[in-house]
């Protein structure tokens, strides 16, 4: 399936039940409602989705699920997050085996790499597999920032396509798309920023929150792009309390909370994550309780 790298992306948490085991019951029912939903594809084993804590036998039962629920209807899409260049490249090698669409690609982990450094760990992966890939740039969590410079060597390999665009720089869009063209798609990955930067010309959103709130972050997306910004940017004001629960080291626990409420989750979370406790817990509790007492009515933007 080709992957036009466009639309809403869910990064998908990954559902454990109360004794730490994969609820693969409540995944396919979040994973269908995305769908439902018309997001624009799948994106496994992300941070959201606690893949540090996940083993490789884990990791294959969520792909090869992922893929019998999504049955050819959007692309699946696995996130690589190693600890080495060769582990990196096992995983790439694996998940095209299994049938997965295309790759997402972290920076190397634990080790603060040079540029080149940087540019090679791509490279090595890129090579090693036909799979299409997006490289995430968010130097603010992974302290490595991927330069249009380092962008120019990696785009000389045609499998290197897009990247999830996470520097908190709304003009970063711009300087991507004049230096490259759409050579290089831009999908938003800061949930917070997402109608500004699809505004600006971004052809997509790696989205937290849309786990929980599937329906209105596709209306938000789609709505932008048929130019009914007003539209879009009263249902994004609504939304803004929840976006800000993706931008906290405990994001997962947060938006974990916000999947109960809408029933496509439940908050359990592995160690050393542990549920969030005492007045924080309340805090982000008022939040999603607001958000839901006030939850809007959407248009017909499947129709759009």
């Amino acid at each position: 399936m080709k992957i036009n790298w466009e639309g809403v992306m869910p990064a998908v948490t990954t559902k454990f039940t109360e004794e730490g085991q994969l609820d693969l019951v409540m995944f396919e029912k979040n994973i269908e409602a995305q769908i439902e939903a018309g997001v624009n594809g799948i994106i496994l084993g992300g941070t959201l989705g606690e893949a540090s804590t996940l083993t490789k036998e884990e990791k294959e039962v969520l792909i090869n699920n992922t893929l019998r629920i999504a049955a050819g209807k959007i692309p699946v899409i696995v996130n690589i997050a190693e600890q080495t260049t060769s582990e990196a490249i096992t995983l790439a090698k694996r998940a095209e085996e299994l049938g997965v669409n295309g790759l997402m690609l972290l920076p190397p982990m634990r080790y603060k790499a040079t540029d080149y450094e940087t540019v090679v760990y791509f490279q090595e992966i890129a090579k090693s597999t036909s799979l299409p890939i997006m490289i995430y740039n968010n130097p603010v969590d992974y302290k490595i920032e991927v330069t249009l410079d380092m962008f120019e060597e990696l785009l000389k390999l045609d499998n290197i396509q897009a990247v999830k665009e996470s520097t908190r720089d709304i003009s970063n869009v711009t300087r991507i798309r004049n230096r490259f063209g759409n050579r290089l798609k831009v999908l938003c990955g800061v949930d917070t920023l997402a109608l500004e930067s699809i505004v600006a010309g971004a052809d997509g959103w790696v989205a937290g929150l849309v786990v929980a709130y599937p329906a209105e972050t596709v209306a938000i997306y789609k709505l932008v792009k048929a130019g009914r910004v007003e539209e879009a940017l009263a249902i994004y004001r609504w939304f803004m309390p929840l976006l800000e629960l993706d931008i906290s080291p405990q994001l997962v626990q947060n938006i974990k909370l916000a999947e109960v409420a809408t029933g496509l989750g439940t908050e359990n979370v592995r160690a050393p994550r542990l549920p969030l406790q005492g007045a924080e817990r309340e805090r982000v509790l008022a939040i999603i309780d607001n958000a839901m007492k006030n939850r809007p009515i959407l248009p017909a933007y499947k129709n759009i």
